[in-house]
């Protein structure tokens, strides 16, 4: 695999306002690893030859680390499930955990590796932040044995948990978290019995963590923010790309501008899985940020962020999400609908037919309002504004709110809703609003290619996603991504009165 290199197709962005007027800032690395995977088996491999895979990726995590730690980073985060893959059972997985013990114990494996019994990963991730002097972010396995007396105690006398681990410039353990939500396929993995809202402090601001699909649900994403008030999240991520809404840097990039914090994210990089998309993205938009489904490379991004971003002056200002389009008349076109599917969620969609104008569409609680002119109205391309409200997932079941406008896959309008990476319609202007239950919402753009359009659009105090001079590429969608987490459907192991509000 050899040494990796900062990727020349990474787009780098620098936010010159930002740097100019913050006072504190620290410089942040991401690496977006091709993990090297095991063999697919049902059977449990030795730990030695777990060991042995599980130090080829860390070799190259090592190359990463020690190039981030001589460009100036601070800290680096890794992806979730970089260290070993993702192709395991519940019995397979199991040579390649280690017991992680909590923080609490002032632990330096590194220099007292068999403190708790063997630790050959942690005690790997700890030198390799100790050596480099570097906040090093990692994602491995966690085991903690049980028997009879605990009544979730799983058949097998164990629980096992996909893990982050956070080691500090001494090498030192100072954080230690439980993925919470895990996805339909972790069935190697179990749910801590509460959800875990980890936090720590560093000279360069107060870090929170989390790992891919948490970052969709209130605890612990939202706890972190607003209630232990994180400035940086942490974000390891073994994301599989969804167009149109949910490909890892247009939801991500959203997510730090809605919650109004830094996210350095992380993903694993897999073509044959969609796993790309990997940033350092800030409540102004992305810092730098990488998507790349032609090479199977790896990529170092690293970029220089304000240590306390709600301090800045460029903060973006509190939005009342709901105020613009509560305050004004459905326009024309709400009966001149039709129903298509986004994935399985069914929405309501209303054909873009002309090369400008005003549209409004409603479904459930919610109405969408659009204003738009386009460049050019093509023939071969057809926009919709589309409104969701309701219910999406399987197993979890969590409530979305959505305004799009969406170029449809072709001129057929069944096709609307299906996922398009490219276009060719540019628009001369647009506003997005809607009347959102909630006030966590996401603002996404995203151009033809899948990439982001920084400093092109703003969100307006009273809830108007408007581009600020038009769009300088084709455009794919801009979308307001609500959650109203209160009508989300119980966690899998909370009972039905015990929702989270």
């Amino acid at each position: 695999m050899g040494l990796p290199k900062a990727c020349a197709s990474a787009m780098f962005l620098v936010l010159s306002a930002l740097e100019a007027l913050a006072s504190d800032t620290f410089i942040a690395a991401v690496y977006e690893h091709a993990v090297i995977l095991p063999d697919p088996t049902d059977k449990p491999v030795s730990p030695d030859d777990a060991l042995a895979l599980m130090n080829k990726n860390m070799d190259v995590l090592e190359g990463a680390i020690k190039e981030a730690a001589q460009q100036g980073a601070h800290i680096i985060v890794t992806p979730e499930d970089g260290i070993y893959g993702w192709q395991f059972t519940r019995e397979s997985i199991y040579p390649y955990l280690e017991d992680i013990p909590a923080p609490v114990v002032n632990w330096i494996p590194c220099t007292d590796p068999s403190r708790f019994g063997p630790a050959p990963v942690q005690e790997r991730l700890s030198c390799m932040a100790r050596n480099n002097s570097i906040y090093v972010v990692a994602n491995i396995g966690d085991k903690k044995p049980c028997n009879s007396s605990d009544p979730g105690c799983p058949s097998d006398g164990r629980y096992q948990y996909n893990t982050d681990v956070v080691f500090d410039p001494e090498g030192k353990l100072v954080a230690r978290y439980h993925k919470y939500n895990l996805f339909r396929g972790e069935t190697q993995f179990n749910y801590p019995k509460e959800p875990e809202v980890v936090t720590f402090e560093t000279p360069f601001g107060k870090f929170g963590i989390f790992t891919c699909f948490d970052i969709l649900f209130h605890e612990p994403a939202v706890v972190l923010v607003s209630k232990m008030q994180v400035d940086t999240v942490l974000f390891p991520t073994a994301w599989m790309n969804v167009l149109p809404f949910l490909t890892a840097v247009e939801f991500h990039s959203a997510w730090a501008m809605g919650m109004g914090v830094n996210l350095l994210s992380a993903n694993t990089h897999n073509i044959s899985f969609a796993m790309t998309g990997s940033g350092l993205f800030t409540p102004e938009g992305p810092a730098a940020y990488h998507y790349d489904t032609g090479t199977e490379e790896g990529c170092l991004l690293l970029a220089e962020l304000s240590a306390y971003p709600c301090l800045s002056p460029t903060y973006p200002p509190a939005i009342n999400w709901s105020l613009y389009a509560t305050s004004i008349k459905k326009f024309p076109g709400e009966n001149d609908t039709f129903s298509g599917s986004v994935r399985r969620d069914i929405f309501t969609f209303s054909e873009l037919r002309r090369k400008t104008g005003n549209y409004t569409v409603c479904q459930g609680d919610l109405c969408c309002h659009l204003v738009y002119q386009m460049s050019n109205k093509r023939k071969n391309e057809v926009y919709v504004l589309g409104a969701f409200d309701g219910l999406h997932g399987s197993l979890i079941k969590y409530h979305w709110q959505i305004c799009t406008l969406l170029k449809c896959k072709s001129t057929d309008l069944d096709t609307c809703g299906q996922p398009v990476e490219t276009a060719q319609t540019k628009f001369e202007m647009f506003s997005l609003s809607g009347t959102f239950g909630t006030n966590y919402v996401f603002p996404e753009v995203l151009y033809s290619g899948v990439q982001l359009a920084p400093g092109e659009f703003e969100v307006l105090r009273d809830g108007r996603l408007k581009s600020k001079h038009g769009t300088s590429k084709p455009l794919i969608t801009a979308t307001l991504f609500g959650r109203l987490y209160e009508k989300d459907l119980p966690h899998p192991l909370e009972p039905p009165n015990n929702m989270t509000p």
